[in-house]
């Protein structure tokens, strides 16, 4: 079942959070500008869906065209490692756009770099990528079970990458302790005591892609906004950034996760301050997040921000797939993986199925509804995206016959 938490301390009107601001949004975005492969997203438009689901609209920032490279992450990892270089040589990011960045003086000046990062695929290849383009090294853990299409691609993209026999929680441990050992760089959107620069830097080039849909969408003012959640990083940047965007209507804000690594949604519940830790294998198709501890300073803005959380199976995110895959009539189709159609799937199964009509009564969908979605990945395991959409694994009814899938 989708369950939900809502958060009864979360701020009712819009609140600007420091970092995540409009002006931080335009100096972000204008680093990821200068790099050549840059190209605004688009933002689809799915009206007949809308009409079908009885809404007033549904927007999907699709994020598979992101630089070439099938998903968001690529813009976390990119701004962070070029602001560590940047405060390294003890300049400002805007001193530094890509032609400067991998010139050969800048080059001189910072010598060689490893970069590290523990990934399931799309983050550790968006670190991957921008390493080898500034000319720098890296090295890429993954935890088991990790797809060999993605681990692939990640070095495909240059970097020394290996799949482990840990999860994703241990596998940053791992690369953290190899990072204090030879004096790499950790590059990691998971937080913790002591370790908050980098992944706050990772939080902010996510803005570059809500700041995006910011000004695609308009005049229109979502009065919705469902966010998938790992560690919670990209809900953090989206939440954070529109809550100062909209101080004056916030709109509804709602973190979704799946229920076997629902880290955030067990903190919301456990209402005590502390972080709960979801612990083991975490079996999800959703791999992207598929992570067991939140970041920490994601965490304050979803406390302070987030007004609901959701914990959903499977089901709900392979629906999602194959809807967005399989648009209505004169609707864009939109290739989505399993993480990028987690918080969709959540939301059109609430829509569709009468069983959930109290949910949506508590997350206020009606008639009036606008709602707005990152697809924060495409198909960047085609054997599993082939597998659910052409083949039809993990349906509701499946779910609904076993309990589990």
């Amino acid at each position: 079942m989708i369950e939900l938490v809502h958060n009864e301390r979360a701020a009712k009107d819009g609140v600007e959070i420091p970092g995540l601001s409009l002006s931080d949004a335009a100096k972000i975005k204008r680093f990821h500008e200068s790099f050549p492969v840059y190209q605004e997203t688009p933002l689809v438009r799915l009206n007949r869906l809308a009409g079908e689901l009885g809404v007033a609209g549904i927007y999907v920032k699709d994020e598979s065209f992101r630089f070439g490279l099938n998903a968001f992450k690529v813009l976390g990892g990119s701004y962070a490692i070029g602001n560590y270089i940047a405060k390294k040589l003890g300049m400002d990011i805007d001193e530094l756009p890509y032609e400067k960045m991998v010139s050969k003086e800048i080059k001189e000046k910072t010598g060689e770099i490893t970069f590290i990062s523990a990934t399931d695929g799309n983050h550790g290849r968006g670190v991957a990528w921008t390493a080898h383009e500034l000319g720098q090294k890296s090295i890429i853990l993954m935890p088991k079970g990790s797809a060999m299409e993605r681990l692939l691609n990640i070095r495909a993209a240059g970097a020394d990458a290996t799949i482990t026999d840990l999860n994703y929680d241990d596998a940053v441990r791992l690369a953290n302790k190899m990072a204090e050992e030879h004096g790499y760089v950790m590059v990691q959107d998971t937080a913790w005591e002591g370790y908050e620069d980098i992944p706050t830097w990772i939080m902010q080039g996510y803005m570059t892609m809500a700041y995006e849909a910011y000004l695609e969408l308009k005049d229109v003012r979502p009065t919705h906004i469902f966010i998938q959640a790992g560690v919670g990083s990209l809900a953090g940047a989206v939440i954070g950034f529109f809550s100062g965007v909209y101080k004056e209507k916030k709109p509804i804000m709602t973190v979704v996760e799946p229920d076997q690594a629902a880290c955030i949604y067990a903190t919301m519940k456990a209402d005590d301050g502390k972080r709960h830790i979801v612990t083991g294998d975490m079996p999800t198709i959703m791999a992207g997040l598929a992570c067991g501890e939140p970041n920490t300073v994601s965490l304050e803005i979803l406390r302070k921000c987030g007004d609901n959380f959701l914990s959903c199976p499977d089901y709900v995110a392979a629906q999602g797939m194959r809807i967005l895959g399989n648009p209505l009539s004169d609707d864009a189709r939109v290739i989505a993986g399993e993480s990028g159609a987690a918080s969709f799937g959540a939301v059109t199964e609430i829509l569709r199925n009468p069983a959930y009509k109290e949910l949506k009564e508590k997350l206020q969908l009606d008639a009036n509804s606008r709602i707005l979605f990152f697809n924060s990945e495409g198909d960047t395991d085609r054997e599993n995206y082939r597998r659910i959409v052409w083949d039809g694994a993990y349906t509701r009814n499946e779910w609904e016959e076993t309990g589990k899938l």
